[in-house]
């Protein structure tokens, strides 16, 4: 993603208002993708491309639709209006449509005052690097206008979300249900609002849905898979079985059991992926830097290859796709199943776990991780001061060094430069709790000078 000027690695995100996310940018990017777009693909009925735009629930999501709509028919791209939908419902419905792209305008679990606009390419699949360089170029020029003949038409889709909640639902084992099963469901305020509980819902369970009522500026706000501690208090309040949380565009995954224990998305991974080995082998899996070395050497155990991409779904999807292996995920709850959805999936997720509690007859979610025994991990924020090479720091690399020798193999030590802000993150991963915390506190004694 080097030398990118607007996209990073999910699209293009910022503060609403400021130099991306505003009307005048999207407008202008609306037309830069619809003129590489109809370079590159056309529908056979109308002779030019079709895309389809969701949104989440922010207020500023209507301004950046009308932008972007309006940027698109300029050059000549037919629209489909989906309105709010999931990031993961944009993707499926630009697959099942045969569509040339999707387009999201989410800022996925960030607060209201951000948002961001990110594509799908026609499989469903993260836009390729290609492609993204190309709008880049085109943003470059100023936007222009087809004749009148040549403009793109755009229509609301009303049943979008009903799609989506049918495909969620085929996911799910047809001789399974949810009979029996007391769930909450938090949809964070945002593009799954009126979607999760009907899916869970439809397939039998009882449904308490919390974090069901956006008001465009509640996304996220104390609720969904970045705050699961509405959903932990939820789950023993109403006596359920199971929490299920998600975040603001629902391709996060926070999960809870009955007593309010949170589970994370190496969990929850594990919980899917031995489930998925009791019927077939499995040949790998894919983690980031951050998947716990706990889950590695299970997998080892286990006989199932592993390895690290970096932090991100994008960069899990890739290396999926180069190993030819369909189960990854991250620590944060970005899932992946390439067996039912092309990209991460909230809702999809979940039901895989729910089908692997149905298959053992368990209704804990301990009881499907009970094999697991994740490593502590303290991990801390500290400045980086501008121009600062961190990795060339004589006391920071010496200190590393020292906590290494002190975990003797059972555990590691990671450091990496935050690709958001300027701040590097410090993390100690060990068995014994006790030493991730001496870990950190030996390396936040480095001045970094």
């Amino acid at each position: 993603m080097s030398g990118r000027k607007y996209f990073g690695t999910d699209g293009v995100r910022g503060i609403v208002g400021g130099d991306c996310i505003n009307a005048g940018f999207a407008l202008r990017l609306g037309y830069a993708a619809g003129r590489v777009l109809a370079g590159e693909a056309a529908d056979a009925a109308s002779g030019r491309p079709t895309v389809v735009i969701g949104k989440d629930t922010r207020i500023s999501g209507y301004m950046l639709e009308a932008a972007l709509e309006a940027g698109l028919s300029a050059a000549g791209v037919d629209v489909l209006l989906a309105g709010p939908i999931p990031t993961p419902a944009v993707a499926y419905l630009t697959r099942a449509w045969r569509l040339a792209a999707g387009i999201v305008i989410s800022a996925s679990h960030n607060p209201h005052y951000d948002n961001g606009i990110k594509f799908f390419s026609g499989a469903g699949t993260k836009l390729p690097d290609a492609t993204e360089a190309a709008i880049e170029a085109r943003l470059e020029e100023p936007p222009g206008c087809a004749d009148s003949a040549g403009l793109g038409r755009a229509r609301r889709i009303n049943d979008a979300a009903g799609r989506y909640i049918e495909f969620c639902k085929s996911t799910f084992p047809n001789a399974l249900d949810l009979q029996g099963l007391k769930l909450v469901v938090d949809a964070a305020h945002g593009a799954a609002y009126h979607i999760a509980p009907h899916v869970f819902r439809e397939l039998g369970a009882e449904v308490i849905a919390i974090g069901c009522q956006p008001d465009g500026f509640n996304i996220n706000e104390g609720v969904g898979a970045t705050h699961p501690e509405a959903l932990q208090r939820a789950v023993i309040e109403h006596q359920a079985d199971l929490g299920i949380a998600l975040d603001g565009d629902a391709d996060r995954l926070q999960m809870v059991d009955a007593d309010g224990r949170l589970f994370n998305g190496d969990e929850l991974l594990y919980a899917i992926v031995r489930d998925r080995a009791r019927e077939r082998a499995v040949a790998g899996v894919v983690g980031t830097l951050m998947t716990n070395v706990g889950f590695e050497q299970r997998m080892f155990e286990l006989g199932i290859a592993f390895e690290r991409a970096q932090v991100g779904d994008r960069y899990v999807l890739e290396r999926l796709h180069q190993r030819g292996w369909l189960y990854g995920g991250e620590s944060s709850g970005h899932l992946l199943c390439l067996d039912r959805h092309s990209t991460g999936d909230g809702i999809v997720a979940a039901l895989q776990v729910l089908a692997a509690l149905r298959h053992t007859g368990a209704r804990r979610l301990a009881d499907l991780t009970a094999g697991l025994a994740l490593y502590a991990q303290k991990m801390v924020n500290v400045p980086l001061a501008p121009g600062l090479d961190w990795q060339a720091h004589e006391g920071l690399q010496a200190a590393i060094h020292a906590v290494e020798r002190a975990l003797s193999g059972r555990g590691r030590v990671l450091v990496r430069a935050s690709g958001t802000e300027p701040k590097l993150r410090l993390m100690v991963e060990a068995a014994d709790p006790v030493q991730a915390d001496e870990g950190v506190r030996q390396l936040l004694a480095v001045r970094l000078t």
